[in-house]
């Protein structure tokens, strides 16, 4: 029986960002700051991923995260085995902090938490399989992943110019593009299923 990596990140998310929020020097400790990370604390690229500012922070992701996790989790399972989606994951996380890293590595006033990017990964190499899904938000509203993708990008943007939280929303960008870009590059031929089923939406039967 293959164990349910999704769940068990998010239960791992779930559990560290409570304890973070019971206990503010842990906070400190996990969240991205440019400054300890040139002092060597270069886990934080990792450990900021697992804490969320607020219930609706860590709701959204893991519920987003949980929606599509399984079909890319099996995905990478085929090349990778048991660790490949967990090392898919982790490197989202970091590789989608890297240019806010370049950007604020003077900053001592800039931090970011929250697992944006990971989970931006993992949505958009959802949508190279399978654009037309249909997703319902807050379990009613049906819309199709590629429209949802669209606008996750334009808020994403908009967000990132008005940023005056620790969010980093310019992470959702990064790490789609990571996900996209990494599986692609496992299997080329994602390309030409993705513009297929592009064309054809599933929806007009």
């Amino acid at each position: 029986m293959e164990i349910n990596q999704t769940i068990i990140i998010i239960a791992v998310t779930c559990l560290v960002t409570y304890m973070a929020w019971q206990n503010k020097q842990l906070m400190e400790r996990l969240i991205f700051w440019s400054p300890a990370i040139k002092e060597g604390q270069v886990e934080r690229f990792v450990t900021h991923g697992f804490i969320h500012a607020d219930g609706t922070h860590l709701l959204f992701n893991m519920f987003t995260f949980y929606f599509f996790g399984s079909i890319i989790e099996a995905f990478y399972r085929q090349y990778f085995g048991g660790a490949g989606y967990v090392i898919f994951y982790l490197a989202a996380i970091v590789v989608a902090m890297l240019p806010s890293y370049f950007k604020h590595k003077d900053d001592r006033n800039y931090m970011s938490l929250g697992a944006s990017g990971a989970v931006s990964a993992v949505l958009f190499a959802y949508i190279l399989f399978a654009p037309w899904e249909l997703l319902y938000l807050f379990g009613a509203i049906p819309i199709p992943a590629i429209l949802f993708a669209v606008a996750y990008v334009w808020y994403s943007i908009y967000a990132s110019k008005k940023n005056n939280d620790n969010i980093n929303h310019s992470a959702h960008l990064y790490g789609g593009l990571f996900g996209v870009i990494m599986t692609i590059v496992l299997e080329p031929r994602i390309i030409g299923y993705f513009f297929t089923q592009l064309l054809n939406p599933s929806w007009l039967g």
